[in-house]
């Protein structure tokens, strides 16, 4: 996979691709990351890549020109190819009005061959890049950051660590929070979390500080094991999360469970 980063600060992404499963997809030819520097793209003598907003306002706005130029400098299929059947690039743009970046979004991202990402910064981004270049705009949360190089970061190692090769463990991507899960991985031990936060865990020392492991997990039974980690995991989603389990699919058992825990 092809990662195309455009940014007014090439120098940020210095720390993110030299540290962890980043790098380490880097070094094993899975993905390959570009940075583009906007100001290259700007054509006078300051390099000026931002402007006043038209019609009065706080803060400046980075201009349409350098993005244009930059992302249709990549050789891209046509923005009507992009976005129909079977596309395999994407030019997303990161924004604080753009769609919720979930897990589902970071999975059908990392089905295509190529991801351009467009950094906003100042006030914004001249509304004519989302109309008529990008392909998607997404926002990585209900905040606003001072630029779109973290959310840049956070969509790339998202996106990343679901390449196949990338984790240590294959399975590990499937026993996280908000993974969904078949039949049958829901009936192993080691479960995906079906969409719902993930179960605890725990490791060695069994005893520590006086605290000590749950005895369900030492005690070799895989189906108290499960049955505990699914209630484990129902506990914190609706303690911390309880919005996901609006969309989960939820047996007859947990549904009592949640009752039970609502009831106390």
């Amino acid at each position: 996979m092809i990662f195309d980063i455009l940014t007014i600060f090439p120098d940020f992404f210095h720390g993110p691709l030299e540290h962890g499963i980043i790098r380490r997809a880097r070094e094993a030819g899975l993905v390959t990351i570009q940075i583009h520097d906007l100001r290259a793209f700007a054509k006078d003598r300051h390099r000026t890549v931002d402007d006043r907003p038209f019609g009065g306002g706080e803060g400046m706005v980075l201009k349409p020109d350098p993005i244009f130029e930059c992302v249709e400098g990549m050789g891209l299929s046509p923005r009507e190819a992009r976005q129909g059947a079977g596309a395999h690039e994407c030019v997303v743009l990161l924004s604080a009005q753009g769609e919720l970046f979930r897990q589902d979004t970071a999975g059908c991202l990392a089905q295509l061959e190529r991801i351009v990402l467009i950094c906003g910064r100042y006030e914004g981004v001249d509304e004519r890049v989302s109309e008529h270049l990008a392909d998607r705009e997404l926002s990585v949360g209900d905040y606003v950051l001072s630029g779109g190089e973290l959310a840049a970061a956070i969509v790339l190692d998202a996106v990343t660590r679901l390449q196949p090769g990338a984790l240590g463990n294959e399975a590990s991507a499937q026993q996280e929070s908000f993974t969904a899960a078949s039949a049958g991985e829901r009936n192993r031990a080691t479960c995906a979390s079906g969409g719902l936060l993930d179960y605890p865990h725990y490791t060695r020392p069994a005893k520590f500080r006086g605290m000590a492991v749950p005895e369900v997990l030492v005690s070799g039974n895989h189906d108290e094991i499960r049955r505990w980690r699914r209630r484990e995991a129902l506990k914190k989603t609706l303690h911390n999360r309880p919005d996901l389990l609006e969309t989960v699919a939820l047996s007859a058992e947990d549904k009592d469970f949640i009752a039970g825990l609502q009831g106390d």
